[in-house]
C-alpha cells in the first residue's frame, strides 16, 4: 500500500469567440447566472475541478502501556523524558512502510495524529503514571526539577513486509538514562518488538503497531524505574558516608 501518484489535470481555455455573436451572448447570459450564484453554491462547485482533492486521511494514534509487573520498586526520584530523537522518514505524521531493507514508503491517505516522535513521547509519560510507581514524570518543557533524564532514539517505527511478506510492525528504541546533577549516562538499553497484522489492511496494521509498542513501553518503564533505584540508592548512600579526615 503506497501513495498512487496522480498526474495533474489540465483544463483548456476553449476556442476563441467573437464578440457580438450568438455563442458570444449565450456565454454572456451563462456568465451572469453565474454571478447570481451564492457564495457557498460556487465553492462547492469550483471544488471540483480542484486536482487531486480527495477524501481526508483517516488519523491514528496508539495507546499507552497500562499494566506492569507486580515487584516494581515505588521509587522517590523524579523523571525527565526528552523528545525521542528520530531519522527524517520516522519524523513525520506518516505512516511508514518498507517493502525492502533500503527503501522507505508510507501509506495513502492514512497518519499519526502528531509528529511519531511526539505521539511516543506523550505514551511514555502516560505508561510512567500508569504504573504507579513513580512519584513524578514529565516531559523536559514541563519545568520539573529531576533525578534523571531519560534520553531516547525512536529507531524503528514502521511496516516490514521482506521478511515473510506479510505486515509487521516493527518498533524499537534506544534509551540511555543520565543521573543528575552528574549528567552521566548509568545506562543504556535497546527495546524492539515486532508484531504481525491480522490481515494487510490499514486498521489491523494500527493494532500490530499497538500490540508492538506495548512491549517496548513495558521494557523501557520496567528497566527505567529498577535500574534508576538502583543508581538512586546507591548514591544516597555515597552522601551518607562519613568523610575521611585528611591526613595533612
Amino acid at each position: 500500500m503506497k501513495h498512487n501518484k496522480r498526474n495533474p489535470e489540465h483544463v483548456s481555455s476553449g476556442p476563441t469567440v467573437a464578440s457580438g455573436s450568438p455563442a458570444f451572448l449565450q456565454r454572456r447570459q451563462s456568465l451572469k447566472a453565474l454571478a447570481a450564484l451564492p457564495i457557498a453554491g460556487l465553492v462547492s462547485a469550483c471544488s471540483n475541478l480542484v486536482p487531486g482533492q480527495g477524501p481526508p486521511p483517516s488519523l491514528y494514534r496508539l495507546t499507552p502501556k497500562s499494566t506492569f509487573r507486580q515487584d516494581l520498586p515505588a521509587v522517590e526520584w523524579q523523571l525527565v523524558l526528552e523528545p525521542p530523537v528520530a531519522n527524517g522518514s520516522l519524523n513525520t505524521t506518516r505512516i511508514a512502510l518498507q517493502r525492502s531493507p533500503t527503501q522507505m514508503e508510507f501509506y495513502a491517505r492514512s497518519g499519526w495524529v502528531d509528529q511519531a516522535p511526539i505521539m511516543v513521547q506523550t505514551l511514555m509519560v502516560e505508561s510512567f503514571e500508569n504504573s504507579g510507581k513513580i512519584v513524578s514524570v514529565a516531559r523536559e518543557t514541563g519545568g520539573l526539577r529531576a533525578d534523571f533524564i531519560l534520553k531516547t532514539e525512536l529507531r524503528e517505527f514502521q511496516t516490514i513486509y521482506y521478511r515473510s511478506g506479510e505486515p509487521e510492525a516493527l518498533v524499537g528504541i534506544n534509551a540511555k538514562l543520565i543521573q543528575l546533577p552528574q549528567r552521566s549516562i548509568i545506562a543504556s538499553e535497546n527495546f524492539e518488538h515486532t508484531s504481525t497484522a491480522a490481515a494487510d489492511q490499514i486498521d489491523s496494521i494500527i493494532t500490530a503497531f499497538d500490540e508492538a509498542l506495548d512491549k517496548v513501553l513495558r521494557g523501557l518503564v520496567e528497566w527505567t524505574l529498577t535500574t534508576g533505584q538502583t543508581a538512586f540508592e546507591q548514591n544516597q548512600q555515597r552522601r551518607r558516608r562519613p568523610r575521611q579526615p585528611s591526613s595533612g
